[in-house]
């Protein structure tokens, strides 16, 4: 589904992405940990298609095409779905006018129908269930007077209307309580744990790893993988740190 070969990676004139490789499967589900710094973040971003991130070296393709050829708006048509570390407020906007306007624009481009306001209204109230998120949060704009939490499991009922392909989620544990991590882990398993869809979850810590057991751990340390294990390396670094990891 995923395959990233040799990835370099600039943000300004900093390298940040050190040949970094990395393949992700159809079911799969890849958890990337490391220390602050290592250049988790400018992964997703450079996945996702901001700009400001340039790539100078390697490759990454995505469901055949390649990614790095695409506009973000074509990524995100082709199944790619980027959750944000810090979500961005967008006021004016309505997160139910929001969601129908890129569902359905994802729709035109797949060359299906665009769903009408009743049954995207049926499909809404069905992903925030999922979340255990209110419609009439969907009804407020887009995060603007959300708690850290609420943005985080408004942004995976966000993931779940969309129903990409792939998921890319950074850091979507940071900012949420035990019931609201809980709620967010049960929400990725309902919505991404399926055959034909993967999972790259970025995160410091195991803990989320507890609810979405990830079939690969990776370590990214200086811009590149520098080790690789089962949801047991988790465990490892959480109880020593990634200094024994770390090159």
């Amino acid at each position: 589904m995923l395959k990233i070969d040799n990835l370099h990676a600039n943000v300004g004139d900093t390298p940040i992405l050190d040949g970094l490789s990395l393949s992700v499967g159809a079911g799969e589900i890849h958890a990337i940990m490391g220390p602050n710094g290592a250049g988790k973040s400018t992964l997703a971003y450079v996945l996702g298609g901001r700009p400001g991130y340039e790539v100078t070296a390697g490759s990454v393709t995505f469901a055949g095409q390649d990614l790095l050829a695409l506009e973000p708006h074509e990524r995100a048509a082709a199944g790619l779905f980027l959750g944000f570390q810090y979500p961005v407020e967008i006021p004016g906007v309505s997160n139910v006018q929001f969601l129908r306007e890129a569902l359905n624009a994802q729709r035109r481009v797949r060359g299906q129908e665009p769903l009408s306001g009743g049954e995207f209204l049926k499909l809404a109230r069905e992903k925030a269930g999922l979340l255990k998120l209110d419609m009439d949060m969907l009804k407020r704009n887009v995060n603007v007077g959300f708690s850290g939490g609420e943005k985080k499991r408004a942004e995976m009922v966000h993931m779940g209307i969309l129903d990409p392909r792939l998921a890319v989620l950074d850091e979507t544990d940071s900012g949420l309580d035990i019931d609201a991590l809980r709620i967010v882990g049960e929400g990725i398993n309902a919505i991404m744990r399926q055959p034909d869809k993967g999972v790259l979850l970025i995160t410091h810590y195991q803990r989320l790893l507890d609810y979405v057991r990830p079939d690969f751990v990776h370590v990214l340390s200086k811009g590149r993988i520098v080790e690789t294990g089962d949801a047991t390396l988790a465990l490892r670094l959480e109880e020593k740190g990634y200094e024994e990891v770390s090159v």
